[in-house]
């Protein structure tokens, strides 16, 4: 089992803006990585005739994504309002 850690500290001499911006940067390559590892597991769990599983963990890797769409959009946002 693999362990990954947490750290969502962001340098403190950054603006707000700019920590977010990096922050939510962070978790979007965070999220890839989880939807990548999840739809790894489906296709082991469709490989073992586990079909429901399989569509299950292809949900949460979507859903995960989805949720990096609304990290970007976030980031957009961030990036418009620094341009004011």
């Amino acid at each position: 089992m693999t362990h990954h850690h947490h750290e969502h500290e962001i340098k403190s001499d950054l603006s707000l803006q700019e920590k977010m911006a990096k922050l939510l940067d962070h978790w979007i390559k965070h999220n890839s990585e989880h939807a990548d590892n999840y739809r790894n597991w489906a296709i082991r769990a469709k490989d073992e005739n586990m079909d429901e599983v399989a569509s299950l963990l292809e949900d949460a890797a979507s859903l995960t994504l989805d949720i990096s769409a609304k990290f970007k959009k976030a980031i957009s946002e961030i990036k418009l309002k620094t341009e004011e």
